[in-house]
């Protein structure tokens, strides 16, 4: 297959939902846990617990914000929920998500009947055997929970999102909006002097496609906020969109923090004996978590835990492969940049000295 035609899209609403998903799991994304909890408590607690417990069903609804009419951003978010039935909304934002459509289905029926039984928790703990990541029993029942009741719903989460914006994301936004566009300047620059392979795998930051993507499309929008992990969703059997963290690597995602979250991020997985050991094996050889676990004589769930801390970190190239196979790989060219970003951090004269020195011919 030839490769998709590029295509760009940029807003804030990205970074809306996305600084909410973030927000709730830290540690997924190496935020500090103390800083998230200052931030979540600015909201009145009904809209706190709320906003936190529609995260089970609505994290990134990237097909419905790609259809938002520009500018792309928070307004533009309230206008077009304001304008769908407060029954409608849920089911809206929950299309194009990465929820199956067998689970999409159960809780559309439930939505309609306005219950729930323990065979449709059944169900869609099957539907969910073919993703990535099964929910538990507890937030199955959650999402059933709320998909019962979408009336309620859809009044309250856009209740809950205005406050959010006003208590923190307003004022995000627009620190954000200029380093988005910084960031779609830098990709698009990119994308004319890189191969399709070797540009995901830059702006990604170590991801690799073992696989031919069969779409003709592909829609690359920069995040500042999922930096340096990626999304990705089929908006048509034909096109798919690529949420990339648009974040510098000398930039910092708390406001007014002075050490870079890049550098920081690398140095705190490199400081573990376990860690240390995947990388030195991953230099020799490309191997897959099951293969790691052997050679650690771990269980794979904590060499999976790990290999996520270094993808995090970008110091692994990770490859997927068909049937959700993962490969994993040193990424040395991050491990060489955290040296100078450490460098120029520490003696930030010293490395204007260098930049500045003639180059010898």
């Amino acid at each position: 297959m030839t490769d998709p035609t590029l295509s760009w899209d940029m807003g804030t609403a990205y970074d809306l939902f996305a600084s909410l998903h973030v927000l709730h799991n830290t540690d997924t994304f190496g935020l500090r846990s103390s800083w998230a909890a200052g931030v979540r408590s600015r909201l009145e607690e009904d809209d706190r617990h709320f906003l936190e417990k529609a995260q089970v069903v609505i994290s990134f609804p990237m097909k419905w914000i790609y259809r938002l009419p520009q500018p792309k951003d928070a307004e533009a978010v309230f206008s077009a929920l304001s304008h769908i039935s407060p029954r409608e909304r849920l089911l809206a934002l929950a299309q194009g998500t990465n929820t199956p459509e067998p689970a999409l289905d159960i809780f559309s029926a439930a939505a309609e009947d306005g219950s729930w039984t323990n065979s449709d928790v059944k169900a869609l703990t099957e539907a969910y055997r073919v993703t990535d990541s099964s929910p538990r029993k507890s937030d199955i029942e959650s999402m059933l929970d709320l998909w019962s009741q979408p009336g309620i719903f859809g009044e309250r989460y856009l209740h809950a999102l205005r406050a959010y914006h006003s208590v923190f994301f307003a004022e995000e936004e627009k620190r954000i909006k200029p380093r988005l566009k910084d960031a779609i300047h830098r990709a698009k620059e990119q994308a004319s002097q890189l191969p399709f392979d070797r540009l995901i795998e830059t702006l990604s930051r170590g991801l690799r496609f073992g696989m031919e993507l069969e779409i003709e499309e592909l829609v690359l929008v920069p995040s500042y906020w999922i930096t340096p992990l990626i999304v990705y969703r089929q908006l048509s059997s034909q096109k798919g969109i690529f949420l990339f963290g648009g974040r510098s690597e000398t930039d910092s995602l708390v406001p007014g923090d002075q050490v870079p979250d890049a550098m920081l991020q690398t140095l705190k997985t490199l400081a573990d004996p376990t860690r240390l050991r995947i990388l030195r094996y991953l230099s020799e050889k490309t191997m897959s978590p099951s293969e790691l676990a052997k050679r650690l004589r771990l269980r794979a769930s904590t060499v999976t835990h790990h290999l996520n801390t270094l993808r995090l970190a970008g110091l692994v190239y990770l490859t997927l492969e068909d049937k959700h196979k993962k490969l994993y790989a040193t990424r040395d060219a991050a491990i060489h940049r955290t040296y100078t970003t450490l460098q120029s951090f520490i003696n930030p004269e010293d490395h204007q000295e260098k930049e500045n020195a003639p180059h010898e011919k």
